[in-house]
């Protein structure tokens, strides 16, 4: 250590916890928001002098994606990630104090939670598979469960993204006292029209569409978006729907397109964050009808760049969108094409700017002082 480092240790409160947080979800095939959550509070966490961070993962041959690469250092707990998870919620072992020293806290970010003798912190991002369970895999909701009892049992303090998200943890036993909701942020992106030209061409995009982005899977409605666009296709003659995103768990009929509106159906697979970045500065709205989300956090990232955003009442997205978005029932393919054609009429641009200036509401920095504070609250109950 230099004589600066020293000295920058010695300006460092005398309360400086030092918290485990699993990073395994950054691995995995799809690694979806929750990835996202964890790479962007991480960052969040370490501009801060009243915290410092070990990640916890599996025992891997190679590195998470880029975009999926969790900063500050990370600890393997040495077996590969489906023994480990066993491990974890049967044998209770092996635990993150074994490899990491000095521990205040321990955050299972996912609902892959490690046993610990350390307060224990974990972030619920949602409990669909109580609500619809259908959606999931059999072995995907007995994981589920037993992660939802052992947070029950365990959790000093639970991290939830919306109020939606703490309704339901309360209404599965979780004692209120220990939820604390800490909404995720919003990236703060700038697009040009140059990047819009190039991603067009690239991808073949068309001049208006509507877009959609996320993991191919049953609770996405995507059967619902389908049915909406293609009425609101009849409406519009000109506007196309663009899906992105990477294949996920069970069949829909996504890949169905029936009907003289097919044509306009264009599925790119995943993009990077720079590529959906310009994406959704491209779009002319967003489409997003899910049944059930914790947060929704591609509505926020629509929003930050100035594009309307349509989604479904009654849920956390409409908590997100507050009153600068469309809302339509995700079970109604009327209401979905009808939340479309307001989207890119003429209320476009107000929507777009009204999202806008609700996105900055909502920032990393205040969802890692929040964090902080559920650490601190689960510390000092230990």
């Amino acid at each position: 250590m230099t004589a600066a480092d020293r000295a920058g240790a010695d300006r460092r409160p005398a309360d400086r916890l030092h918290v485990a947080m699993t990073v395994e979800q950054c691995w995995q095939r799809v690694p979806g928001g929750s990835a996202s959550y964890i790479v962007a509070l991480l960052a969040a966490l370490q501009r801060r002098d009243d915290v410092r961070t070990t990640g916890l993962s599996a025992w891997h041959r190679t590195p998470p994606l880029p975009d999926h690469t969790p900063s500050g250092p990370v600890r393997s707990l040495g077996l590969p990630r489906y023994p480990l998870y066993r491990a974890w919620n049967w044998l209770s072992a092996p635990r993150p104090e074994w490899v990491v020293r000095d521990l205040d806290v321990v955050h299972a970010a996912t609902w892959a939670i490690p046993p610990t003798g350390r307060p224990l912190v974990v972030t619920v991002h949602d409990v669909a598979f109580l609500h619809e369970p259908e959606h999931f895999t059999p072995r995907g909701v007995r994981f589920f469960t037993r992660a939802l009892d052992r947070t029950r049992d365990e959790a000093a303090a639970v991290i939830v993204p919306s109020q939606a998200t703490a309704d339901d943890c309360i209404g599965a036993g979780i004692d209120a006292g220990r939820v604390h909701v800490v909404p995720h942020g919003a990236p703060r992106w700038t697009v040009d029209a140059t990047e819009i030209a190039a991603l067009r061409a690239r991808l073949d995009l068309p001049e208006r569409f509507v877009l959609w982005c996320g993991t191919f899977e049953p609770r996405k409605n995507l059967a619902g978006l389908l049915q909406g666009f293609a009425l609101a296709a009849q409406a519009d003659p000109e506007l196309h729907l663009v899906l992105v995103g990477p294949p996920g768990w069970g069949q829909t009929d996504h890949a169905t397109h029936v009907g003289p509106w097919a044509a306009r159906v264009h599925e790119v697979g995943w993009l990077g964050t720079n590529d959906l970045r310009v994406a959704y500065a491209a779009a002319t709205a967003f489409c997003f009808p899910s049944t059930r989300e914790g947060f929704g956090l591609p509505v926020l990232e629509a929003m930050s760049v100035g594009t309307p955003v349509v989604t479904s009442r009654g849920t956390s997205m409409a908590e997100v969108v507050g009153g600068t978005g469309v809302l339509v029932a995700p079970e109604d393919p009327a209401e979905i094409a009808g939340g479309m054609l307001r989207a890119v009429g003429p209320e476009h641009d107000a929507l777009g700017a009204a999202g806008l200036r609700r996105s900055e509401d909502f920032t990393w920095d205040r969802a890692a002082e929040q964090t902080v504070a559920a650490y601190r609250a689960a510390a000092a109950g230990r």
